[in-house]
């Protein structure tokens, strides 16, 4: 969205000393994102108003003629020029050298220059409007005419930006930072917020003066949650007339384009206080107006001239005769402000937001009023537009009279009390609170305090009750940022570090992913979940477990995938205009209508998603393709720490050509195939003059081996000593058990064997293990050796009653 500082500056008076870049800096910080701000004067730089004193034809060219012109210099300039409409004493736009133009409105800008023009000097250049992009300000009635400022009471040399009231500073909001916030939606609920950033004294709206003579015509609301609140004004002596400049300059800043004054006024009146409105010619309409869903079927034909089908999810304004406009979306066309009109009857209503948006979606018009209706406008502003447009009327509309008034309204926007009591905020907050403090933050943006018992009591405003406040952390969010966030000290966190979680699944993704990345060489590729059905049919693939999405992006793209291929085939047909060779793969989920699971409970149920692996090379040698491809796939397993795999040919793909496919299994599973795609599976996708083979691999069916956990042992300093033992034990005695009291007294030790035989009394078995004996800080010595061993001997003794074999 775009927003006007002139037309903030009259709600609120800012400081003096502050700076666009200041004030975009706190918006971001306490209110909406600003994405950038610009001064549309400044793209008219060396662009000025002159005035024509002579006109005089081009000695060697029938079409140019010469005209001397007053641009605010010493002297007049004399510019070669082709317009059709040049005249004496007529005011013109004049490109001065240095300035900046698309000639004849096409093009990337040039810059002028002085210079000659078939043999003649030619100071700069009379422009038309496009030529300036102004064309919507000042459209041309014929090619060839030069923008003819005339009407202005201007002096030659002034600033083309300064003459059209074009210097300002224009922000560009980003509208995802306050899709919550449909009070900010107009000029005034920036303003509001500005004021309480700022604490700067806000402006009052004009109040409505509802004319006391209740309109005659009958209006029906059929069910009261579609349209809360519907309003209709009658405005008669009305004449339909191009806006003064002023308000033309002020719509085109912000990117709406001027139409009528009356048409300007409903636009104006909407993008300042957030709440659409619309003009239907009275004349245009035969008897009382119904708001109620559409008939299946229905037509309407809208004001941009398109023709919609309408169902009973849509809601409509209708006469006795039929719809006559698209409720919150767009007006009809055959009921529109035209330049006859007299009387106009003006809408202002609150309609069901989620009802908006789903017609909206539907039929994909998105305009300026479904924009703000969808987000979910309290009723309480209908009576803010209206004044806005009542007193601008009075001004722009000389004679008008508002003659008659009726409002029907369902049921009133309620303002919720909150409740939170000060620990609440003080402990979030990380700071004592007090009732002063939360006054001073909430005041200014409209909410009324009251300090309870033990608690504070909120009220919030209109504007913010459609479920923007409606709990305890939503105001602790109002307070905080209008305390600021960077006022607030730094707290750094306590983090205890733990062992890492030993996620199987994810090394596995991961090795995959690195190994045909940067062994492989192939460009991993994302795409959509939805796949275009053109590919889906050149794949040949099934479609009777495809799943249907309920509100498609398109209708080609209205199922889930259910295999990669198709994904595959598009991104090799898009990318086969630029590139000869490609190798490609994707790692995601595909999902199935006939495999659901259900989450959470037994009537949810949703399409089991599973993990697939999609690999495609490209390029003019089909052998070698799919050589390579089979090498990539057959060594996947060793660095990816998978069983092995094996291929046969088994069943055949749809897609595959039929001399060059392998089926690959693992375990004697099958878990995907590999194959040269067929020609008529290429021309099906649109990929020409290539050869492709692509590969599939169902990474849910795998798991990778386990693998210990490594830790560092390091070198010994010293020389280890070996030395074996052969000890006779009973035949129940584990090695583990022997192991266990063993290596607690030596670096290492080391099963060897185990004997029975003649020589092996009965019951008992011989058992032979080897250790390594060392010391970090000597060799050790014979003695020191002997001493390890018989404490070794006498412990295996005492706890088994096992004895040296030789003994």
């Amino acid at each position: 969205m775009l927003i006007s500082m002139n037309w903030i500056r009259e709600y609120v008076s800012l400081p003096d000393h502050l700076t666009m870049d200041k004030l975009a800096h706190d918006l971001t910080l306490r209110t909406v994102e600003i994405e950038g701000a610009k001064n549309p004067a400044e793209a008219l730089e060396h662009i000025v108003v002159g005035r024509i004193l002579r006109v005089a034809p081009h000695p060697a060219a029938d079409r140019l003629r010469l005209a001397t012109t007053e641009v605010g210099l010493e002297h007049p300039v004399q510019i070669v020029c082709g317009g059709i409409n040049l005249r004496p004493e007529q005011k013109v736009v004049v490109a001065l050298p240095g300035a900046k133009v698309r000639w004849h409105g096409e093009g990337a800008p040039v810059v002028i220059q002085p210079g000659k023009l078939r043999g003649e000097a030619s100071y700069g250049m009379i422009c038309g409007s496009d030529e300036v992009g102004l064309e919507e300000l000042f459209p041309a009635k014929q090619e060839g005419e030069i923008m003819d400022l005339s009407s202005l009471d201007v002096p030659a040399g002034m600033p083309l930006g300064d003459a059209l009231g074009l210097n300002d500073v224009i922000l560009e909001v980003d509208n995802k930072s306050m899709t919550h916030r449909p009070d900010l939606w107009g000029h005034y609920g920036l303003a509001r917020e500005l004021s309480a950033i700022y604490h700067a004294p806000l402006a009052l709206l004009p109040a409505f003066e509802a004319p006391k003579e209740v309109l005659l015509r009958p209006i029906e609301v059929e069910d009261a949650a579609d349209c809360p609140r519907y309003t209709l004004t009658q405005v008669d002596q009305v004449s339909v007339a191009p806006s003064p400049l002023w308000l033309q300059i002020r719509l085109f800043s912000v990117g709406v384009r001027p139409i009528n004054n009356v048409v300007d006024l409903t636009n104006y009146a909407m993008l300042t206080t957030g709440e659409p409105c619309h003009a239907f010619d009275a004349d245009s309409l035969t008897g009382g107006l119904c708001i109620r869903r559409a008939q299946n079927d229905e037509e309407l034909v809208l004001l941009d001239g398109s023709q919609v089908s309408l169902t009973r999810e849509d809601l409509v304004i209708a006469d006795e005769k039929g719809a006559v406009a698209l409720a919150g979306v767009m007006g009809g066309k055959a009921d529109s402000v035209h330049p006859k009109t007299g009387t106009i009857l003006l809408e202002a209503a609150s309609f069901d937001p989620s009802l908006i948006r789903r017609t909206t979606k539907k039929h994909a018009l998105r305009t300026e009023a479904s924009m703000r209706f969808e987000k979910g406008l309290n009723t309480q502003r209908v009576e803010e537009t209206l004044g806005v447009f009542q007193a601008m009327a009075r001004t722009l509309l000389p004679g008008c009279v508002f003659t008659s008034y009726q409002d029907v309204a369902q049921a009133a926007t309620p303002t919720p009390s909150v409740r939170v009591t000060q620990d609440f905020l003080s402990r979030r907050l990380g700071r004592e609170l007090s009732l002063q403090d939360l006054m001073q933050s909430l005041s200014p943006l409209g909410f009324q305090v009251a300090k309870m018992e033990d608690a504070f009591d909120v009220r919030v405003p209109a504007w913010r009750a459609t479920g923007d406040v409606s709990l305890p952390e939503d105001l602790l969010e109002e307070v905080a940022r209008m305390i600021g966030y960077e006022n607030f000290s730094f707290q750094a966190p306590q983090v205890e570090l733990t062992g890492p979680v030993r996620a199987d699944d994810a090394r596995l993704d991961r090795r995959i992913r690195e190994y045909l990345a940067f062994r492989c060489g192939l460009q991993e590729i994302y795409t959509y979940p939805w796949v275009h059905d053109q590919y889906i049919k050149a794949a040949q693939l099934p479609t009777d477990h495809l799943c249907t999405l309920a509100a498609p992006p398109s209708p080609e793209h209205a199922h889930l995938r259910s295999s990669l291929v198709p994904g595959l085939l598009e991104a090799c047909d898009k990318n086969s205009r630029y590139f000869e060779e490609l190798a490609i793969f994707e790692v995601t989920q595909v999902f199935r209508s006939d495999e659901c699971y259900s989450p959470s409970v037994p009537e949810e149920r949703l399409p089991k998603p599973e993990k697939h692996l999609g690999i495609a090379l490209m390029g003019p040698d089909p052998e070698a393709l799919f050589w390579r491809l089979k090498g990539i796939v057959e060594d996947l397993p060793r660095i990816a720490m998978l069983p092995p795999f094996t291929f046969t040919p088994y069943e055949r793909p749809p897609y595959a050509d039929r001399n060059a496919w392998l089926n690959v299994h693992t375990q004697g599973v099958p878990i995907g195939d590999l194959s040269l795609v067929s020609l008529q599976t290429l021309n099906a996708s649109g990929i020409k003059h290539a050869a492709l083979a692509i590969a599939q691999i169902n990474l849910s069916a795998l798991k990778a081996f386990p693998s210990r956990d490594n830790h560092f042992i390091p070198l010994p300093n010293f020389p280890l000593v070996l030395q074996d033992l052969s000890l006779l034990v009973e035949e129940s005695v584990q090695w583990a058990d022997l192991k266990a009291l063993v290596a607690p007294k030596v670096r290492s030790v080391e099963f060897i064997d185990e004997y029975r035989g003649s020589q092996i009394p009965q019951g008992k078995k011989s058992v032979t293990l080897r250790v390594w004996l060392g010391s970090d800080e000597k060799t050790l010595t014979s003695k020191e050796i002997d001493a390890v061993m018989q404490d070794i001997t006498q412990t295996i003794a005492d706890r088994m009653g096992a004895h040296l074999r030789d003994q």
